[in-house]
């Protein structure tokens, strides 16, 4: 019998071309599988078997797992405490093994163990193509469609197969059965059965990665893609930095009569590509991430990420675009959120603005109309900037002695702290049961309780968006905290 275990693993080994080492692996796990089932709970098996003769010996092992630790699978681990009774010198992490009867091959039945066998044979020789393809350093996966499976299209490249999920193609794209694709490799997942190459031909990356193709500038390090923003299939925006004066970025992507940014549209199922000259100026990349539309005037707001943006009622459409798919672009392209206005709506935000400062200036710090507008006029619109800013840029407000400067200086400050003591002890008042709250980060603590929310039911009662008004997050966030807030409302309930 055991003769013709070693005549089965040398012809197996032949005619799938792998090592015996690994058919053998696949021998001692179907035995391994046989034994445990002759066994109750579900323990650990190790079978070894000598390559030479074809004898084998079989193992029942237990981890050695910290004392601390308990056990979290008793048929499997022992704890480091017990090991020693057994091994002095055993150390966590290591086995603790005892012989127990091996199976006899013919009890596993032919079929089985070769099944067993075989499944492992096509396990290891799936894992050699993935290597051997992943080993050339590939980014975009080539191949054509093979079938569907579940709404995923697996797309085949000579023995490797992709997987293109229906969420990572292009909408409006009609894949068949033949089809020659390209997709761009974002991971591997070994678990996956058959496919386990995760494609997308709507990621950010797959643009960059096209471009990087077709313009040879960008990978001889004269040209930089730094970022890249898509509504798939419909339009794009990439912003591009040229390392070299010579090189004009924009017409270069652009290429000779369009040929290069066309040949990137046409791939992508006709999506218009705008390509925008990145700045280190935040304000600057902006407004060239917004184009066509031309820009009146800019604010930038550090604290929020934010910018207010002014065109003319002519540009207007033009800069939110159909469904608002301009803005969106050019804010994921700069990472900035960029609000849209008219002339109009901008003066009236910034009249309120400055009477939000003004209230604010006059309350705090006791001061007079004339006052608190000077301060706005010199760019000041927050306490923190009257108590903290160096004092040399404000000796050089004229309307303001050095002696007045240092009692707005002290006031502010004051005021800061009062603040500071009213918000702590608006923390107070909120419960433990709120605090405790699964998921609520500590720092939305003082914004909960400034707003009113002390306990769980009080924030279980907010609506979505009075929970992002108040902290700021999105609307998914926001929503999941609230039903988390909920669920002691349908405890015990079926």
């Amino acid at each position: 019998m055991n003769r013709e275990m070693l005549m089965l693993v040398d012809a197996i080994s032949r005619e799938k071309n792998v090592e015996r080492d690994v058919v053998f692996g696949a021998v001692e796990s179907a035995l391994a599988q046989a034994t445990k089932k002759l066994h109750q709970g579900d323990v650990d098996i190790r079978v070894s078997v000598d390559r030479d003769s074809g004898d084998y010996e079989t193992f029942r092992r237990w981890h050695v797992v910290p004392d601390e630790a308990g056990l979290q699978l008793p048929d499997q681990e022992i704890l480091l405490f017990e090991a020693k009774e057994e091994m002095p010198d055993i150390e966590v992490g290591e086995y603790i093994e005892e012989a127990v009867d091996s199976v006899p091959i013919g009890r596993i039945g032919a079929m089985a163990a070769k099944q067993v066998i075989l499944q492992k044979i096509r396990d290891a020789e799936r894992e050699m193509l993935l290597n051997d393809f992943m080993s050339r350093g590939d980014k975009i996966f080539v191949g054509t469609v093979k079938r569907l499976d579940k709404g995923d299209i697996i797309v085949e490249a000579g023995r490797v197969e992709g997987r293109l999920r229906r969420s990572e193609m292009i909408a409006k794209e009609n894949l068949r059965n033949g089809d020659r694709v390209r997709a761009m490799i974002m991971e591997v997942d070994l678990t996956l059965r058959g496919a386990p190459i995760i494609l997308s031909r709507s990621a950010p990356e797959f643009m960059i990665e096209l471009f990087r193709q077709e313009v040879p500038e960008i990978e001889q390090g004269l040209l930089e893609i730094k970022s890249c923003a898509r509504d798939p299939g419909s339009r794009a925006k990439i912003a591009v930095l040229s390392h070299d004066k010579r090189v004009d970025p924009i017409g270069t992507c652009v290429g000779v009569r369009g040929t290069r940014v066309n040949a990137v549209t046409n791939e992508l199922a006709g999506e218009r590509v705008d390509i925008v000259l990145w700045s280190e100026d935040p304000a600057q990349f902006v407004i060239g991430a917004l184009a066509p539309a031309n820009v009146s005037s800019i604010v930038v707001d550090e604290e929020k990420h934010a910018m207010d943006v002014v065109v003319d009622e002519e540009n207007l459409a033009i800069a939110i675009g159909r469904g608002g798919q301009n803005v969106r672009l050019a804010s994921d392209l700069t990472g900035w959120k960029i609000n849209i206005m008219d002339a109009n709506e901008s003066a009236q935000k910034q009249a309120s603005e400055t009477d939000a400062s003004r209230k604010l200036f006059m309350e705090k710090l006791d001061v007079d109309e004339e006052i608190a507008d000077i301060l706005i006029s010199e760019g000041f619109n927050s306490l923190e900037e009257v108590a903290y800013v160096p004092i040399s840029e404000m000796l050089e407000i004229e309307a303001f002695d050095e002696d007045t400067i240092n009692e707005l200086r002290t006031r502010a400050k004051d005021a800061l702290l009062t603040m500071e003591i009213a918000k702590e002890e608006g923390v107070e008042t909120v419960s433990q049961n709120l605090r405790d709250l699964e998921g609520l980060d500590p720092e939305l603590i003082p914004k909960l309780a400034e707003a009113g929310v002390h306990t769980r039911d009080d924030l279980a009662d907010l609506a979505v968006d009075e929970l992002t008004e108040i902290t700021g997050h999105s609307a998914d966030d926001a929503k999941a905290l609230i039903l988390k807030a909920r669920e002691h409302w349908f405890a015990g309930q079926e």
